[in-house]
């Protein structure tokens, strides 16, 4: 079986701390065995493992997740960057391009395709690897996994089955988000809730694409990715297709894609400084910022600090959240990096000119890469570690209070020996991430480079 695992994501729902950049799967809020911090990806990534399909799992994702995802999975992933944002069906489809014609898996193999952020046990990738036996061994042309619902919500799609003596059975309808008056008579039904994962033999999206005239090869498919329509994979092709059958699954699942979804699966209530008075019950404190946040005498809150913005919310009305900020368009404060993170401290704009303050920090054995910019000058102090830096092909090593200066145009780039923090302030005409020319990434690079300008 070859796993696709969507990862995307605006990050509004759980905004402050998800962003543009940080959607929800990589928020480290959840707890794993040893009691250390974990983001739902790194979760998911584990319980692949778990059941041996790490090898044969893909990540289809955009360029601005690349970097944390490296991180966070340690650059296990084998990842299909998407150009830009579109949808589900685009995203799918350029993932079965990339499996056909660059893997070369046969187009009888089965492709199943879910989201990289399920709150479920291990069970459910045990369910999940019944589908190839599904699909193999039935005449659909799609296999839908089904959760047995636990109480008739409106949150969710639902899969109306007909009736069979097979495990699993034929899809009658689809009911999307129904009021809870309705759940509860699609539940009398048989219906089951649908998480998002489907499976299918390869050569069915391939032929897919034929019809639509799409490419079927990944780089034919890349030129014109910006063109295709901004759909879904259930609106473009499942409700379009005649033969479906669902899998019962009746294990635990759940969607945290709200505030209070998520502190429910939280195995403390305080994460980052700050206190809770003993007389405020069921409330949740997640505090990015290095200034100590108290709640006294409030209940069932969730209170979110992060450098992007501050939330305090009644539980049961943080679902609500995407409506009142879907209007912010700033660039994220925070972000995590393949070589660490930095966070954005001040940002001010003086005429024709703009000054903004990062505070940087390089995990020890990372490195930036050796770059350049057109736009700004930039100026480095070393407030904690040591590292080498190269500026303009001369290499020094660097502790705590050194500082450099980097004109526009100079190659620079630097390797934490220990963690290093660096604060960053850039001046220009325009301070834009994508003021970057990435001469070499890796540290061997930057060496080889060295050694023949010698």
């Amino acid at each position: 079986m070859n796993l696709v695992l969507l990862s995307g994501g605006s990050g509004k729902r759980l905004w402050p701390l998800s962003n543009d950049s940080r959607s929800k799967q990589f928020l480290k809020v959840l707890e794993d065995k040893e009691q250390s911090l974990q983001s739902m990806i790194q979760r998911v990534w584990r319980q692949i493992g778990n059941v041996g399909l790490k090898n044969s799992t893909v990540i289809s994702t955009g360029k601005s997740q690349v970097d944390i995802i490296n991180s966070q999975l340690e650059d296990q992933a084998n990842l299909i960057i998407e150009p830009c944002r579109r949808d589900t069906f685009p995203a799918i489809a350029l993932a079965a391009t990339y499996l056909y014609s660059v893997k070369r898996v046969n187009l009888e193999e089965v492709v199943t395709v879910l989201p990289v952020d399920p709150y479920v046990d291990d069970k459910f990738f045990t369910r999940v690897k019944d589908l190839e036996e599904v699909v193999q061994n039935s005449d659909a042309h799609l296999a839908l996994l089904g959760v047995t619902p636990t109480y008739p919500s409106s949150k969710y799609g639902y899969i109306v089955p007909t009736e069979s003596e097979n495990e699993y059975r034929s899809v009658q309808r689809f009911t999307e988000k129904p009021s809870e008056e309705q759940a509860v008579e699609l539940i009398e039904q048989g219906a089951f809730w649908n998480c998002g994962v489907f499976a299918f033999k390869l050569g069915y999206v391939i032929s897919l694409l034929e019809e639509k005239g799409l490419p079927i090869k990944y780089d034919d498919l890349l030129i014109e990715y910006s063109h295709l329509p901004k759909i879904s994979f259930d609106y473009e092709v499942v409700e379009k297709t005649e033969n479906i059958v669902v899998l019962p699954y009746e294990g635990y699942w759940k969607d945290l894609g709200t505030w209070n979804t998520l502190t429910e699966e939280m195995a403390t209530s305080q994460i980052g400084k700050g206190v809770i008075s003993e007389d405020s019950e069921n409330v949740h404190l997640i505090n990015e910022l290095d200034v100590p946040i108290t709640v006294l005498g409030a209940s069932n809150l969730v209170v979110a600090a992060s450098p992007d913005g501050i939330l305090v919310a009644d539980k049961t009305a943080s679902p609500r959240i995407k409506e009142l900020i879907g209007e912010f368009d700033n660039r994220p404060m925070y972000e995590e990096r393949r070589w660490g993170w930095y966070r954005v401290l001040d940002y001010s704009k003086f005429e024709d000119k703009e000054v903004l303050t990062k505070r940087i920090c390089v995990d020890a054995g990372k490195n930036l890469s050796y770059q350049l910019h057109d736009y700004r000058d930039e100026v480095w102090t070393i407030i904690r570690g040591e590292g080498e830096f190269i500026l303009n092909d001369e290499l020094s090593l660097v502790k705590p209070g050194d500082v450099f200066q980097i004109r526009s145009g100079a190659k620079h780039g630097i390797k934490a020996i220990t963690d290093l923090e660096i604060i960053e302030i850039q001046t220009g005409s325009q301070l834009i991430e994508e003021d970057i020319v990435r001469l070499f990434i890796t540290w061997d690079e930057i060496q080889d480079h060295l050694l023949s300008v010698k």
